[in-house]
């Protein structure tokens, strides 16, 4: 989680030097949104099975592995975002 809040900040910053839009920041605090909402979903459902099966069980690491899938694949598709959006600007 804190490497997302820091990569936020870092882009929230970088969005505000290059003068983004009010689109581009919308769509860019709606990708830093998804990432962050991901994250406390994967934190929730990994506190939930360790307090339910606190013994390594199959169907609890399928579940805490497809959770974890879901931050990446929302990382993956802010890091798209971000070239995206910052793409043009930084090569100018």
């Amino acid at each position: 989680m804190q490497i997302h809040l820091t990569a936020a900040l870092a882009a929230l910053g970088l969005a505000w030097r290059l003068d983004f839009s009010t689109l581009e920041q919308a769509v860019l605090l709606l990708t830093i949104a998804g990432v962050i909402t991901a994250e406390m979903f994967n934190t929730a459902i990994e506190t939930v099975i360790n307090k339910i099966s606190p013994e390594v069980h199959p169907l609890a690491k399928v579940a805490k592995d497809v959770a974890a899938g879901a931050v990446l694949v929302q990382a993956i598709t802010a890091l798209g975002v971000g070239v995206v959006l910052f793409g043009e600007k930084l090569l100018k």
